[in-house]
């Protein structure tokens, strides 16, 4: 199982996909052909009284080789330095976007577009290489709260806007990941 080119330094490449789909697998399958130095960087917030999130925790941790580092950074303003800290010899892997935007959810739509600005700052500012990984929250229902659809609306409009500075992205599909950058048109802009 070959990635058809590797992350290489000062890169960015998404990989989304929806729950369970092996998104998180095909990323860490990403960042161990690179051969660079893995920081993974964990977005979501820890939820120690969640014994279900932790389960989850878990076997994230057991998956992932024990040379990799590991940052959490569940305070969403901290992500944009830490990219731009790290060095070209290095490989941040991000999980998740989607855990990034909940934890902004409480933003106002300035405030919210301002941080948006600092992460793609960071993206771009950074010397590493970056895989991150984001969730599809799009293909299901409408989500029947006001907050859900914010949330929607807000990742899907930021995973847009990331698409357009990176230069791989990847759909996975029921453990099925599809180059999308290789395999499909850009949709025009407003």
């Amino acid at each position: 199982m070959a990635a058809e080119a590797p992350p290489q330094p000062g890169s960015l490449t998404l990989v989304l996909g929806a729950a369970r789909s092996g998104k998180s697998r095909w990323a860490e399958h990403l960042a161990s052909c690179s051969r660079l130095a893995v920081t993974y960087l964990a977005t979501a917030s820890p939820r120690p009284d969640d014994p279900l999130w932790q389960a989850r925790l878990q076997l994230h941790r057991q998956r992932r080789p024990a040379h990799w580092d590991c940052l959490e950074i569940a305070e969403p303003e901290r992500l944009p330095g830490c990219l731009e800290r790290l060095a070209a010899s290095q490989l941040a892997l991000v999980d998740s976007l989607g855990s990034w935007v909940a934890a902004g959810l409480d933003l106002e739509a300035d405030a919210w577009l301002q941080l948006c600005d600092q992460l793609e700052t960071g993206l771009i500012g950074s010397e590493a290489a970056v895989v991150l990984v984001s969730e599809q929250t799009g293909w299901g229902l409408v989500p029947p709260t006001a907050i859900g659809g914010l949330f929607r609306d807000r990742l899907g409009a930021l995973e847009r806007r990331l698409v357009a500075i990176s230069s791989g992205c990847w759909l996975v599909v029921a453990g099925r990941a599809l180059n999308l950058l290789a395999q499909s048109q850009a949709v025009p802009s407003d």
